[in-house]
């Protein structure tokens, strides 16, 4: 399976452009988060319109999922806690997102909503506990924050991650954590695309300007994931024990 990570497009057009072009490339399509962006001057009614729309051309391109990330709340749940109510037409139209799970062969990938309060975090890991119960081979999360201490949240002047993923990471183990939310790391000195943390990859492709997105190209099959970027391509062996040392610095 050839996975294609993408994160925070923040409604940048010709990004989501060039995805759906790249679609047709990868067996699955990951879109970690951070569709939308609060900061545009484009009202969010008419940004969550246009992308379920480049969603559903994704989905007639293959497969994609999408998770929720802090810029695509726009409204209470029945919890009272902000979620991306948009996201239920985008699952309506047969795209797997927040709450999803996909089970084929020995891969499971779970989709992980951004959460906005303590029901909504206990949920998550509540459903990340009964699902490691029954987990096949290979477990794959898409979840928008890094975890703490991680080189993939670091912002050039401090780790920003989530501490909470960090703690579900050590006691759940999945294979692969496909995130994004903090677009520095790549690009920073002491930042990075890629971590591991025992068993567990962590991937975040990072943003940058133009029209292509920085993203990693993950191969399932042959072991291997790549980044590519603006500053060019960089790779990595699954089966290495630790992310390589970086040396575009």
């Amino acid at each position: 399976m050839r996975l294609l990570l993408v994160s925070d497009l923040h409604y940048t057009l010709p990004q989501f452009d060039w995805l759906v072009r790249a679609a047709t490339s990868h067996d699955l399509v990951v879109v970690a988060g951070d569709s939308l962006d609060i900061s545009s001057a484009v009202p969010l009614e008419v940004q969550t319109a246009v992308v379920r729309r480049y969603l559903g051309l994704l989905h007639g391109a293959g497969r994609v999922v999408v998770a929720s990330g802090n810029h695509d709340l726009t409204g209470p749940d029945a919890r009272g806690e902000q979620c991306a109510l948009w996201l239920a037409d985008v699952a309506a139209a047969g795209v797997p997102t927040d709450g999803a799970t996909l089970d084929g062969g020995d891969c499971r990938i779970t989709v992980c909503p951004w959460w906005d309060g303590p029901a909504g975090r206990a949920a998550l890991e509540a459903r990340l506990a009964a699902e490691a119960a029954s987990r096949p081979a290979r477990w794959i999360w898409v979840y928008h924050w890094p975890p703490m201490d991680s080189p993939t949240c670091w912002t050039g002047r401090r780790h920003y991650g989530d501490a909470d993923v960090a703690g579900w990471i050590r006691r759940f183990a999945p294979d692969l954590v496909l995130c994004g939310h903090v677009h520095e790391p790549p690009f920073k000195p002491q930042g990075a695309w890629a971590d591991r943390i025992g068993p567990t990859w962590i991937f975040n492709a990072g943003r940058q300007i133009g029209p292509v997105p920085a993203h990693i190209e993950i191969d399932l099959d042959a072991g291997r994931a790549r980044w590519r970027s603006m500053m060019g391509d960089e790779s990595l062996s699954l089966a290495d024990p630790q992310a390589p040392a970086r040396t575009v610095f």
